[in-house]
């Protein structure tokens, strides 16, 4: 018998996730299967060709489940092509690629992309990735493309300037401002707070957005609370509660960092959306917990349980006491364009990180320490 390839436990994965949410698969499957290119062809038992920080065990795909009050759950997928051999400049060429494949297919606008592209091409990008692509699915309609890429790529000390400059191209540098001065720790930004992903949506109707993400290291529920500040309809209290729910009632995340992030359309001043990511893998001690969590999140905002319960089927190969990461990152989306609750599943394809309480010795000595993105959570 053939042994299984990357291709065939994550394509086996989408095809029941779809079903799960009541999505057409056809489509899906065949752009994962563009997506992963040479890569999807690689046997299980091999270990990861390329460390990507897509996922905490390099699986170059993660999916995810939106929640909205306004529509069906809606299946996404985040990932990264490899190139051939995989590196930080072959994979950025490589997703390129898969867009260009794609763009004219799929009635994808590059337009906003292709005024700001030169300020993230070099030939020795630095940090975790350079380009990044994500799969949107909505039921009865056509696939939307949207792509991350890294500020910080020429460096962390440059991500400030190089999305300034991104940001006045695109017409949107005063609500670039206006997020500075409402989500920046005072003398903290490149250090506790950080830049980590630009986002386009790479399409033309009025809905079409920038998300720029910021990165909080050793933060608290205070500190997210006055950064959505600045987004009209941000409820403060709803985020607090959010906060309190998926972080098992912490005031401070001292482990794996929060991530926000900002929604910018043309024509208005400051930020019109905002959503949090919770690393909820870190603040569990397996994933039992961690659906508990879920759970009473979807419960709290009127959302339906069972889905969850079919997605998870759909991706899991164990029970969920029996590991932590399955569900990596819960999110909580405030204002336009589509406000909800965002559920991420990893595909484990490659690992399953011990529960929490194996971790540690009976003198509370850490044996082993979770792996993480900095940069952790996708929309």
């Amino acid at each position: 018998m053939d042994e299984a390839s990357l291709s065939d436990h994550l394509r086996d994965q989408l095809r029941r996730l779809c079903g799960a949410v009541g999505t057409g698969a056809a489509e899906p499957l065949e752009l994962l299967e563009s997506l992963l290119g040479p890569a999807g062809q690689q046997p299980l038992s091999a270990p990861p060709p390329w460390p990507s920080n897509v996922a905490d065990d390099h699986s170059p795909v993660e999916f995810s489940v939106a929640f909205s009050p306004t529509e069906p759950p809606t299946v996404r997928i985040l990932g990264e092509t490899l190139g051939a051999p995989p590196g930080r400049l072959a994979n950025m060429l490589a997703t390129q690629r898969f867009l260009d494949t794609h763009a004219h297919r799929a009635g994808l606008s590059t337009s906003r992309l292709d005024s700001v592209r030169d300020l993230f091409a070099t030939r020795d990008p630095q940090g975790v990735f350079a380009l990044w692509c994500s799969l949107v699915f909505r039921n009865g309609r056509r696939p939307e493309f949207k792509v991350y890429l890294n500020p910080e790529l020429r460096g962390v000390d440059r991500a400030p300037s190089l999305v300034s400059e991104a940001l006045h191209r695109l017409g949107l540098g005063r609500s670039y401002q206006a997020m500075l001065d409402y989500g920046i720790r005072p003398g903290e930004l490149g250090h506790r707070d950080r830049l980590t992903f630009f986002a386009l949506d790479l399409h033309d109707s009025t809905q079409a957005r920038v998300k720029l993400y910021l990165t909080h290291h050793d933060v608290q529920v205070r500190d997210v609370v006055r950064a959505a500040g600045v987004v009209d309809d941000a409820d403060a209290s709803r985020l607090a509660e959010f906060c309190a729910i998926a972080g098992g009632d912490r005031t401070r995340f001292v482990g794996l960092p929060l991530v926000g992030s900002y929604t910018l359309v043309e024509g208005v001043d400051r930020p019109v959306g905002y959503s949090l990511y919770v690393p909820i893998r870190g603040y569990v001690d397996d994933d039992e917990e961690a659906y508990d969590r879920v759970v009473a999140v979807l419960d709290r905002y009127g959302f339906d349980r069972a889905v969850l319960d079919r997605a998870l089927a759909a991706v899991a190969r164990r029970p969920l006491r029996d590991g932590v990461g399955l569900i990596p990152h819960l999110s909580l989306r405030l204002g336009a364009p589509r406000p909800g609750v965002t559920v991420y599943l990893s595909a484990e394809a490659y690992q399953v990180r011990p529960p929490a309480r194996h971790r540690f010795s009976l003198d509370g000595a850490t044996l082993t320490t979770p792996t993480g993105r900095t940069g952790a959570g996708h929309p």
